[in-house]
């Protein structure tokens, strides 16, 4: 049988930074679920900046079917000054280090679970890149070949059955005005005070979406944040252009282009004879809602003693719906924890996840 905090440290002391590769820790994995008799497969790819990625897909039993258990691999960057990022220390019943509580404990009760449990379908899907934009879960959905009919997701959910959050939705603005002599305003169209205009009509739209509230999530409506803004040459120019970084969190019930159109809409007003606004779509991920009654929460609810709730960070589960699963998020530690220097998980609640998941195998993973 797999100790989940054994491994948990083997995985903790692997960088798999998203900016990596994650085939490091990959290999750690599948010599674990190998050794449990697992048939493994990878779904390799080069990224954007040509480091090689993959996923790795496990199964006892098949792919079609039972339970998937899905984790991604992938961490945050760390502070270079934190000496214990990559080297796993124990501490008043916590274990510390990057990916401990995001999401390497889940991995760990993953590989635990499996261990203790002959059921079967089983697949255990580990993922990359979810920090940068669930690519490897979206790899996994145009793949099509993984179908469970019920799964987990991993997140530090504090072992709360997780059933739903917003979407994530990212749009650059450009701004294109005409360069002149800051002395003779005749001369030039300022992008800067364009882009002015902008942020109101942002922020206007941002209280219209306001009175669309549902109480599920906090806050109970979809946000708007211009995270980034750079524009200008020099104090002395009229600059020509200037551009903005929108995100924005639709709710479930929100189409994740609806936001969309109302800043086309906004900038499309806003351009003239000399000024050009263009909205240029980055990212649409809509929200994801899943019914709080069915099986694999409910059963979750009643192991973990806990209410079924919405968290306010995005995950791989709209991924898993897609491929047609009943799913939900679930996992130990805090994200209140994670993403910062000090991360750690309770091992208490790292030994209950492996338990936990070894019922869920043993209930769910049938044909």
């Amino acid at each position: 049988m797999i100790d989940p905090a054994a491994v948990l440290r083997e995985l903790v002391a692997v960088d798999s930074t998203s900016a990596k590769s994650n085939l490091p820790v990959l290999d750690v994995l599948e010599r674990h679920v190998r050794g449990l008799g697992f048939a493994t497969r990878r779904q390799a790819w080069t990224d954007a900046a040509g480091v090689r990625k993959a996923n790795l897909i496990a199964q006892r039993g098949g792919e079609q079917g039972g339970l998937a258990l899905v984790g991604h691999t992938d961490c945050v960057p760390f502070d270079p000054d934190w000496a214990g990022a990559l080297r796993p220390s124990l501490e008043d019943g916590k274990l510390y280090g990057r990916g401990a509580a995001d999401t390497k404990a889940f991995l760990a009760a993953m590989l635990s679970a499996a261990s203790r449990t002959q059921a079967a379908p089983l697949q255990l899907a580990f993922t990359a890149d979810e920090e940068v934009g669930c690519l490897g879960a979206q790899k996994l959905v145009e793949e099509g070949a993984l179908r469970p009919r019920y799964a987990v997701v991993g997140e530090p959910t504090r072992m709360i059955p997780v059933i739903g959050h917003k979407g994530y939705c990212l749009a650059e603005i450009t701004v294109h005005g005409e360069e002149g002599h800051s002395a003779f305003p005749e001369t030039g169209a300022s992008a800067i005070l364009a882009a002015g205009r902008v942020l109101r009509e942002i922020e206007r739209i941002g209280d219209e979406l306001r009175a669309e509230a549902d109480p599920l999530f906090g806050p109970p409506h979809t946000t708007l944040n211009v995270g980034l803004i750079a524009g200008g040459k020099a104090k002395n120019i009229i600059p020509g252009l200037c551009k903005l970084t929108v995100e924005w969190r639709p709710l479930p019930s929100q189409d994740a282009r609806r936001t969309l159109s109302l800043l086309e809409e906004a900038c499309a007003r806003i351009s003239s004879d000399r000024i050009r606004v263009e909205v240029a779509p980055l990212r649409l991920d809509g929200g994801v809602l899943v019914p709080a009654d069915s099986e694999i929460v409910a059963f979750l609810q009643a192991r973990a003693g806990n209410a079924p709730a919405t968290i306010p960070f995005g995950t791989e589960l709209p991924y898993l719906v897609q491929l047609g699963a009943q799913a939900c998020v679930f996992g130990p530690g805090d994200i209140r924890v994670a993403h910062r220097t000090g991360e750690f998980v309770p091992l208490a609640e790292l030994s209950r996840a492996a338990e936990i998941l070894t019922a869920a195998a043993d209930r769910f993973a049938k044909r």
